[in-house]
Order: structure tokens, then C-alpha cells, then sequence
């Protein structure tokens, strides 16, 4: 059976966006979380949050091809200052990146409703699946707000 992606799954995924309190939300296109090619779809707003992480022992490749929208992937040096970053959008032809395994990095949402699809090296064991950079606040954290808006001028996203 095939497996499809359409413009009505990514505007459901959307709007499940728009009622989570993270103003994100994923699905999963793997059956489990053992499967050693992990495949899932974001649908973001502006303001989420990502805690810059890497993923490290294991070591894992991640690839995200945008769908629709506005992202930017950001790629950090180990004291937290951003080394490289790519405006994934359609418009501009920026359509996908990959982050070798143990490269801090982050996304950040510029456009509400944006979409990437998501391909990383499995299995997925929330125990070790990603490695979060202790110079950036937690997600949830009061101040995840001021670093998300210290990125994009930064980066001068603005």
C-alpha cells in the first residue's frame, strides 16, 4: 500500500498545530519505534520551540525536506554560537538539508503552518535519541521565548 502524502493530511496537521500548546505537532510514518528508518512529518507555527540537541552514541543522520512553509535549520558549534544555517522554502529552492550525527543544531518556524518531512536514522529510544545542548533553555523553559527571538536577529530573520 502506498504511502501518501497530501495537502489535506499536512492542513489537519496544521490545525492540530494551532491547538497544541507546543504550536507543534508531528506524525509518525513509521510503524515502530525500532524501525531503523524513523520518517515522520512537523507541522509548526511561529514561536515553537526546538532545544538544540544533537544525536550522538548512537550516532544519527537526520534529513528534513520542506513541504510547505517557512524553515530555518540552524547548525551550532559546541559553546552555542551558530556556525550555518538554511532558509528552507519551496520559493527560493532551498528544499532539504542534512545534519551529519553529532552536529548541534535546531529549527526554527518563520512562517506559521510550515511543514518538513522528516528522515532520521532509528531505532527511537527516548532515552538516547537526542542529546540536548546545556547551553540553551529547555523546552517549556521562561526563557526559550527571548533565545528563540536572540536566533532570528542573529541571524537576521527578521
Amino acid at each position: 500500500m502506498l504511502v501518501k502524502i497530501t495537502t489535506k493530511e499536512l492542513d489537519t496537521l496544521s490545525e492540530k498545530a494551532k491547538e497544541s500548546s507546543r504550536k507543534r505537532v508531528n506524525y509518525n510514518y513509521h510503524y515502530q519505534m525500532d524501525d531503523t528508518l524513523q520518517r515522520m512529518i512537523h507541522a509548526m507555527l511561529r514561536g515553537t520551540y526546538i532545544q538544540p540537541h544533537k544525536h550522538e552514541n548512537p550516532d544519527k543522520r537526520e534529513a528534513f525536506i520542506i513541504l510547505r512553509g517557512r524553515i530555518v535549520v540552524i547548525e551550532f558549534n559546541d559553546e552555542g554560537k551558530p556556525t550555518d544555517h538554511i532558509i528552507l522554502d519551496r520559493k527560493t529552492g532551498n528544499f532539504g538539508v542534512e545534519i551529519p550525527p553529532r552536529t548541534w543544531h535546531s529549527l526554527v518556524a518563520l512562517e506559521d503552518n510550515s511543514v518538513v518531512y522528516e528522515v532520521k536514522d532509528g531505532p527511537y529510544f527516548p532515552s538516547d535519541d537526542k542529546n540536548f545542548a546545556p547551553w540553551a533553555p529547555k523546552e517549556g523553559d521562561n526563557s526559550s521565548e527571548r533565545f528563540l527571538k536572540k536566533l532570528i536577529t542573529m541571524l537576521h530573520l527578521t
